[in-house]
């Protein structure tokens, strides 16, 4: 592949850092800054192996506004963000900035669906593109000249391609709204079709290709009208009109001098080793 725009999923990074690494990781002053640590290590760890044209990093709604009017229950009840976080959430734009990378928000998508327009907008160019997210619901984007980096692997994050996608879920990329809807979604009140799991799920749509030729041929009567919404609820939105980015040029010096200040000197001496 060329180099790629590297499209990250924020919200996804900083919360698994959060997580993973101990609030005992502080800045000068004795706030937390382990979501941001984390998060800007792994950035960094996918721009040192996958050399980007340039780094984009998307914010958007916790819960889509037309997911909601779909399905009310959608990402109903989850948690509250945790206090720590949400100081680093609010510093995360201007760290990445710093940086010279690129942040988008927005107010009523979430994150998936900018990540989605992204690709689109990248490959309408010609281009290729790295989604970096622990959102599987992204392996419908991969495609030829799109794939996922998934975080969490033994050596690091797992570059996910078509096949790496049909080694994980059994179909294709393209499928994988169908299959959710089918097999459902817990994390976003998606029940599926009953009695269906994951194996089912992928045999129903190896058979029939997609959800809508299963239920044409009769499959799944009943729930045929709730599973046309757990699709669609399922299927990013890239419709955002985003410009195409522009490549860029990092600016380590600055980025480095921002860590120092907050008292990462470990990450900061690896940034600014890059500036020289």
């Amino acid at each position: 592949m060329d180099a790629p725009l590297l499209a990250v999923d924020a919200p996804s990074l900083l919360y698994r850092a959060f997580f993973a690494l101990p609030e005992s990781i502080t800045d000068d002053d004795g706030h937390p800054v382990n979501a941001l640590l984390g998060c800007a290590n792994q950035v960094l760890w996918a721009v040192e192996r996958h050399a980007p044209r340039a780094v984009v990093l998307c914010f958007g709604a916790e819960a889509a506004t037309y997911r909601v009017e779909l399905l009310p229950r959608y990402h109903a009840d989850r948690p509250e963000m945790p206090g720590p976080l949400e100081r680093q959430w609010r510093a995360a734009p201007g760290l990445f900035e710093a940086f010279g990378w690129h942040v988008i928000g927005h107010d009523t998508l979430e994150a998936d669906d900018l990540l989605g327009s992204l690709a689109r907008v990248e490959l309408a160019g010609g281009g290729e593109i790295l989604i970096f997210s622990g959102d599987r619901d992204m392996f419908q984007c991969v495609g030829e000249r799109a794939r996922v980096l998934f975080p969490g692997g033994k050596d690091g994050p797992t570059l996910i391609d078509t096949d790496g996608v049909r080694e994980r879920y059994g179909i294709a990329p393209a499928q994988v709204p169908d299959f959710i809807a089918l097999r459902g979604d817990p994390s976003d009140k998606l029940p599926g079709a009953r009695g269906v799991g994951p194996k089912k799920a992928a045999d129903v749509l190896r058979q029939y290709g997609t959800l809508e030729a299963a239920l044409e041929a009769g499959r799944f009567g009943a729930e045929a009208e709730d599973l046309r919404l757990y699709r669609r609820i399922a299927t990013v939105d890239a419709s955002a009109p985003l410009p195409s980015l522009p490549d860029q040029d990092p600016k380590w010096t600055e980025a480095s001098a921002l860590l120092d200040s907050w008292g990462l000197g470990a990450v900061a001496g690896r940034v600014a080793a890059w500036s020289s």
